[in-house]
């Protein structure tokens, strides 16, 4: 391809709104372009690098036995409401009305759609595993779209849904994709790790992120190197200890002390002159199963997805100080465990504390010499916090990591969630009407993109894989009206197209500094220069992108050592590459 008959309008600037590195260089590469509120144009170079990351994963998807469909985006509202998503989703879900009145939205997955495909055409045990998939445009309204394509509302993504008899089938379907996932994000040459991750929106039993590791990452991940655990913070499990609450013996009971302002743990250690350690925190929650108290260490911080799951409940908020004050009878800030009308939660971490301190449920007012159990009886004792670094491994004890990821695909145990709302059963071989067991999986195709970059760039743009690569080699000859420089680019890039190689040539009649920042900025994993005094001994300039190692290749050796070069990439990203 011709620079001078493509489109790629570079930017020198930093865009104002973008705050991630991903963000900043599609848009300064001419990848991408802002049409409304999380939703973008790909351009051609941001399509070519899209459309090589879909062929991996079609690719993947196919080796592990999964079928392509392709589903509409538009979704009718009686399926969501058949499975009980309809009402519970919640506002990312855009809903609307077709002129005939009837309910619609656009599609934020497709369970619901593929289930209902699978539920009548599938009769049989016979016709079971069954694993379909798609690559396809998905919409959520998210309230805060940001981050370019990280956090988009309108994205392209891989969905695929698995149909089995019984337990262990599923379990194999499930088994099968994790390696396929593996594959994938291996072949495009991403640092990646596999984490246990809570189910959210889409429900089921379990589920694995794989998240690519990158100081802007959302997501914290916790692992452990001993032993391999690997969890998303917000779901990541700290070990109990095995201890009876304090006995209290030669403790005072509770006593109101003053402590006029002092609402936050620094405050009230510093007043008090304690420890947090010694606080009992106390947060009020409102949940669609009503409100919730929950009580942890003051040096500790309790984790609202742990708490969800342990209600069931499909959601869960901070409470405001209005409900603060109806719950407890003081405002946020002053709330306590201590007899209160609420179910009350506590965490391991409150055990330890022998005499304690909390907020006296009275505004200006604390208790001090409270102990758990004696003056307070929680409904349940459970892990309801966030992992520190200082926490044990919670399966082998050693010590654990955290650090920042992006989560690019997520899988799910679904069970019989969706087989059982919908009644998609099949006839097992005793002639038994059986529910299907299912799982889901997930890749966010742009979003596999931005973090590809967040993890591949320096200070002059982007460092691209080869693998996911718009093009594997550039062309830049720095002056077109050489006619020895202009022979031997257009000699180049015929030899290198017909061995098969992805050249972009930049036949552009621009100054060098332009083309070599350019290139640069795209993230092309190799160079070849033609200068005019190189050119006139015979020689080019290979160099390559993620390295900056140059090397002067006579021109009659320059195809083959730089298909070799770009062989060796493949090979180093387990991709495959034909001449």
């Amino acid at each position: 391809m011709r620079v001078s008959r493509y489109l790629i309008p570079t930017v020198r600037e930093n865009p104002s709104d973008a705050e991630t590195v991903s963000h900043r260089l599609l848009i300064r590469a001419g990848m991408i372009r802002k049409l409304a509120a999380g939703i973008y144009n790909y351009l051609p170079l941001g399509l070519r690098v899209i459309r090589k990351v879909e062929n991996i994963i079609r690719e993947e998807m196919n080796r592990a036995g999964a079928i392509e469909i392709l589903m509409p985006m538009v979704l009718p509202a009686e399926l969501w409401k058949e499975s009980g998503r309809w009402d519970v989703y919640g506002k990312e879900l855009l809903r609307f009305k077709d002129r005939g009145g009837r309910e619609f939205c656009l599609g934020p997955t497709h369970e619901e759609i593929v289930t209902d495909i699978v539920r009548k055409e599938v009769r049989s045990y016979r016709q079971l595993p069954l694993n379909l998939y798609q690559i396809q445009t998905k919409f959520r309204d998210e309230i805060r779209p940001r981050f370019g394509l990280m956090r988009g509302r309108e994205f392209i993504m891989k969905d695929a849904y698995s149909f089995d008899a019984d337990d262990e089938g599923a379990e194999r379907s499930y088994q099968a994709m994790y390696e396929a996932y593996s594959r994938i994000f291996s072949r495009m040459g991403l640092k990646f790790v596999a984490v246990e991750a809570d189910t959210g929106a889409i429900g089921g039993t379990s589920s694995h992120e794989f998240m690519v590791l990158a100081e802007s990452g959302e997501a914290e991940v916790v692992t452990c190197s001993s032993c391999g655990y690997g969890a998303n913070r917000e779901l990541a499990e700290v070990a109990g200890k095995e201890i009876p609450f304090p006995s209290g013996d030669g403790i005072p009971r509770p006593e109101e002390v003053h402590t006029p302002g002092a609402r936050t743990i620094e405050e009230v250690s510093s007043f008090l002159g304690v420890t947090p350690d010694r606080l009992i925190k106390t947060l009020v929650f409102t949940t669609d199963k009503g409100e919730v108290v929950v009580a942890a260490r003051g040096d500790r911080t309790i984790n609202e997805v742990k708490v969800k799951n342990h209600l069931g409940a499909s959601w869960i908020e901070l409470a405001p100080d209005e409900v603060v004050r109806s719950v407890t009878g003081a405002s946020t800030g002053f709330a306590g465990p201590l007899g209160l009308s609420v179910p009350v939660l506590a965490d391991f971490s409150v055990l330890e504390i022998q005499d304690g301190v909390t907020g006296a449920n009275r505004d200006d007012y604390h208790l001090v010499h409270v102990v758990p159990g004696r003056d307070f009886a929680p409904q349940a004792v459970s892990d309801f916090r966030l992992i520190e670094e200082t926490d044990p491994c919670p399966r082998c004890g050693s010590a654990i990591s955290i650090t920042r990821g992006i989560e690019v695909g997520h899988i799910f145990k679904l069970g019989t969630k969706y087989s059982e709302a919908m009644n998609a059963v099949f006839l097992d071989r005793d002639g038994r009407e059986k529910f299907m067991v299912m799982g889901c999986y997930g890749i966010g195709v742009g979003r596999t993109v931005a973090a590809a970059i967040e993890q591949n760039h320096d200070d002059d743009g982007i460092i691209f894989p080869i693998t996911i690569a718009p093009f594997e080699v550039i062309v830049l000859p720095l002056n077109m009206k050489h006619e020895r420089v202009r022979e031997v680019a257009e000699n180049l890039y015929e030899a290198l197209q017909k061995r098969g190689v992805e050249v972009l040539y930049d036949d552009r009649e621009e100054r060098p500094g332009i083309k070599f920042k350019d290139a640069d900025l795209i993230g092309i994993p190799f160079r070849v220069t033609i200068g005019e005094k190189k050119a006139e001994k015979g020689m080019v300039e290979v160099r390559k992108r993620e390295t900056g190692e140059t090397v002067d290749v006579p021109v009659e050796e320059a195809v083959e050592r730089i298909v070799e070069a770009i062989r060796e990439e493949y090979v180093r990203c387990q991709g495959f590459w034909k001449e």
